[in-house]
């Protein structure tokens, strides 16, 4: 017999768990499927920022003062809803959905994807662009198309690198 799931806080009844103050650099994270969340906190940590995960269910999440957890309603776009209505200049924004990515460096926030790739205003354009093909090519095949490349060390130490840079260059500004 399963267990009752606990009743979790959702986000019209969480006093903003989100703890960063005006002007505080910060780091979003599109938990659901990021592979990377060992890594943010590592680097976080170093620089003395606050991580906050964002996700549509529970999992755990290292225990620290700077590292807090954000749980969504299960409705279509929670989590990209609420990262995009906080996402500003001072913060680090960590997601793989180029449409998120979009909005957030509308919102002057850095973008970083869990390959430590990059989003910038230069770069989005072609990333939704390259998007929607992929999406028509997948709706003619029937979804048969073979998927992201497998995740692997090097996109992890990638990440690590391009995430210790943009939050020194944060810093400086």
């Amino acid at each position: 017999m399963p267990y009752p799931r606990p009743k979790l806080p959702r986000m019209s009844d969480t006093p903003a768990p989100d703890n960063a103050q005006p002007g505080e650099i910060h780091i979003l994270v599109d938990a659901d499927a990021c592979p990377v969340k060992d890594e943010i906190y590592k680097v976080a940590l170093r620089h003395n920022v606050r991580v906050i995960i964002v996700a549509n269910s529970a999992f755990r999440i290292m225990q620290h003062a700077l590292v807090n957890r954000v749980i969504v309603d299960d409705g279509f776009d929670a989590a990209d809803d609420w990262i995009a209505e906080r996402a500003s200049a001072k913060t680090v924004v960590v997601t793989s959905d180029i449409l998120l990515a979009d909005r957030c460096i509308k919102s002057g926030a850095s973008v970083l994807a869990n390959n430590g790739k990059p989003f910038t205003e230069n770069s989005i354009g072609g990333a939704v662009a390259a998007r929607a093909i992929m999406e028509d090519l997948r709706a003619g095949m029937d979804g048969a198309t073979g998927g992201p490349p497998p995740f692997s060390k090097a996109d992890r130490s990638r990440f690590l690198q391009e995430l210790d840079t943009v939050l020194v260059r944060m810093a400086r500004r």
